[in-house]
């Protein structure tokens, strides 16, 4: 099981500048995330290396899945919306089924002998 997320602390710049060490350090220990305000404005944080480098995997996933909702839609594009709705819905309807079968059937039903 993953540790839990940080605290988010909030902080004004004048006072992260002056404790800039302390905080480095409670954010490199996973105790703290600090976002860091201006005048009562969010304008920046302070994360771990790691959740930066989480965040920038997001980024990126979030990326291709965006290319792949484009192509998804050109590949639909000469479908009647009321057509493709009902499609979906369809198929949703059939997964849900499916998925309740298998749940009645427990979990003994999920494994076979080789």
């Amino acid at each position: 099981m993953a540790a839990p997320a940080p605290n988010v602390e909030t902080m004004k710049f004048t006072e992260t500048r002056q404790q800039l060490s302390q905080v480095v350090n409670r954010v490199f220990r996973r105790e703290s995330r600090v976002l860091i305000e201006k005048n009562g404005v969010p304008v920046a944080a302070i994360v771990s290396a790691d959740d930066l480098r989480r965040l920038g995997n997001l980024d990126a996933r979030r990326e291709d899945y965006a290319t792949e909702l484009r192509e998804i839609s050109r590949a639909f594009a000469d479908v009647p919306l009321d057509d493709l709705e009902h499609q979906v819905a369809r198929v949703i309807a059939e997964d849900r089924a499916a998925a309740e079968l298998a749940r009645a059937a427990g979990p003994e039903a999920t494994h076979t002998t080789g």
